[in-house]
């Protein structure tokens, strides 16, 4: 793999078959990668590199500053996040098979004695991905009316570096499970984006333009996003 060195930025380029150049910041120290079609000589990869320099900085400065959520152990009265609001965790042994329940101010993990922290997390997320399933299609649905476009198909992951990603070919969208845990107004702002790459590829004039006309405030939830903790990672 080759790099490029712009100061104290070093950008790793791969060469391969595909159609366009896609630049990525990866958290959390702010690595910088490349993906560029095989045809492409490296000296035109790095005038465009050269000319993203501003944008890597500003997103390298965004892994720094940003909060992390600290290791969860999943004990009683630890804090959890769900549609942006904090919840202590109350953890109740049974012999019956493992549930969650929201009450009040508090999330329910009803789960086995013994059962180990990764368990414990499986549980969760399997919680969090049902909740998720269960806004998307009407949120999807709505804005499918106010975009006139069709989702085929939408999915949930776990996600390091993306909130959310579109297969324009596919017409299928993918969400961040993390979403689960935001703000419902955050988990909205990334469908429509991912939806509106439907109507155009990539984040260019158009693409800014479509965003201004159907969610006017899609950069104070962008900001939001940014501004919230991301969860704890172990990053290898």
């Amino acid at each position: 793999m080759e790099q490029l060195k712009f100061g104290d930025i070093t950008i790793e380029v791969e060469q391969k078959d595909i159609k366009n150049i896609h630049l990525s910041v990866h958290p959390p120290l702010g690595r910088v990668r490349i993906a560029a079609p095989s045809r492409m000589d490296i000296d035109t990869i790095r005038v465009y590199a050269l000319s993203k320099l501003n944008w890597i900085k500003k997103e390298q400065l965004k892994f720094k500053n940003q909060d992390r959520e600290e290791q969860r152990e999943f004990l009683n009265r630890e804090s959890h996040y769900y549609k942006g609001k904090r919840y202590l965790l109350k953890i109740i042994e049974t012999d019956s098979p493992p549930k969650v329940e929201l009450m009040h101010s508090t999330l329910v993990l009803y789960i086995r004695p013994e059962t180990s922290i990764e368990k414990r997390q499986a549980i969760l997320d399997k919680w969090y991905r049902a909740q998720l399933k269960e806004d998307l299609p009407a949120l999807i649905e709505k804005w499918e009316n106010k975009l006139n476009v069709k989702v085929d198909e939408f999915r949930i992951k776990k996600m390091k570096t993306k909130w959310g990603t579109c297969n324009r070919e596919a017409k299928r969208i993918w969400v961040n499970l993390e979403l689960a845990k935001k703000p419902p107004e955050c988990l909205e702002y990334i469908v429509v984006h991912e939806m509106v790459h439907l109507l155009e590829r990539n984040h260019n004039d158009r693409f800014i333009s479509f965003m201004n006309k159907y969610l006017p405030k899609w950069r104070f939830y962008k900001d939001e996003l940014n501004r919230l903790p991301l969860r704890h990672e172990n990053w290898n």
